[in-house]
């Protein structure tokens, strides 16, 4: 009698589980409802087929549609960037148009270089679609591996959303 129960409370768990799916963080959810001015919105997972190559790693937890009232707001992506020694997370929110409105650093975990994550810097990135180059986001003294890895990492989302954006993927 008890294995029976146990069985049922872990499938129970299980299946749970597999119904949720995957969403975003709790820092992700904030930023997103409040640039967004939202109150619980919904997150989809974006599933890329196999054959589609992007200069992003696209996976089931960390780029999402976001919908409220069944209706497309934008997209999120959350993922980790090199610094010097370290790795720093960040987030990239996107309009449904695939324009920027926000990104964040949201852990530095170096002690120099966390200029990057100033709200005035990060601005630059602000209004940058796929057709937009990086040059003329700003250098910042003391945080030049960051400053570039931030730019890469910012160019290989746009770029790859751009290529689902030509694959009807988004």
């Amino acid at each position: 009698m008890m294995l029976k129960n146990f069985v049922i409370l872990v499938a129970s768990f299980i299946a749970l589980t597999v119904s949720l799916g995957h969403s975003p963080g709790k820092k992700v959810k904030k930023e997103v409802e409040d640039v967004f001015e939202l109150e619980n919105p919904s997150y989809a997972s974006i599933n890329i087929p196999q054959g589609v190559k992007t200069p992003s790693k696209i996976t089931s937890e960390n780029f999402f549609k976001i919908s409220s009232n069944n209706e497309l707001v934008g997209y999120v992506y959350q993922d980790k960037a090199p610094s010097k020694t370290a790795q720093f997370d960040y987030l990239v929110i996107f309009d449904k148009n695939l324009t920027i409105v926000k990104t964040k650093v949201l852990v530095y975990r170096e002690e120099y270089g966390g200029e990057i994550g100033s709200k005035r810097w990060l601005r630059q990135f602000t209004g940058k679609s796929s057709s937009d180059d990086m040059y003329d986001v700003a250098a910042i003294s003391g945080a030049t591996i960051s400053v570039r890895s931030m730019k890469n990492a910012v160019s290989d989302i746009l770029e790859t959303v751009g290529i689902l954006r030509s694959h009807n993927l988004i």
